[in-house]
């Protein structure tokens, strides 16, 4: 290997691709993202979350919300977001602070266009929730192809 592999990719490195989700306050959105892609991924994707300007604690309608679905992220920790999370991440999700995140080439960016959970109580952060189950579930098969099906034979 020469100096210049160091930059390989987390995916690379580990056989596993890493994603980050940042939003502002890294209290809402960006958690609940998180915790559905570690539980749904089943270690299968490494995975952080991060903001531009980190909340003090994580949103109780975001933390009820995902207790809805047996997901516990009451002791989630609102963490700033920071260069080294990027560089180290193969897909880095913006939820709404796409100029505060640092570029870098060769990563997959996309902006996800969700509400903001901030202020909502519960009835306004199901549905927010349950779109960003969505996209998880869309991202989990675009990153981690499922084995083939057997039965279907190959063309």
């Amino acid at each position: 290997m020469t100096a210049e592999t160091t930059t390989e990719t987390t995916e690379e490195a580990t056989g596993r691709p890493s994603v980050l989700f940042v939003c502002v306050h890294n209290a809402g959105r960006s958690q609940m993202a998180a915790a559905y892609l570690s539980h749904l991924a089943e270690g299968r994707i490494e995975v952080r979350s991060a903001g531009s300007a980190p909340a003090d604690s994580v949103n109780p309608a975001a933390v009820e919300a995902m207790a809805e679905e047996g997901i516990d992220i009451s002791a989630n920790q609102p963490k700033v977001l920071s260069e080294q999370a990027v560089k180290d991440s193969d897909v880095v999700i913006t939820m709404g602070c796409g100029d505060a995140c640092p570029f870098f080439p060769g990563k997959r960016y996309e902006d996800w266009k969700l509400e903001d959970p901030a202020g909502q109580g519960i009835e306004g952060v199901r549905p927010i929730r349950d779109d960003i189950k969505a996209r998880i579930q869309q991202l989990i098969t675009e990153l981690v192809p499922g084995p083939s099906d057997p039965s279907t034979p190959n063309n």
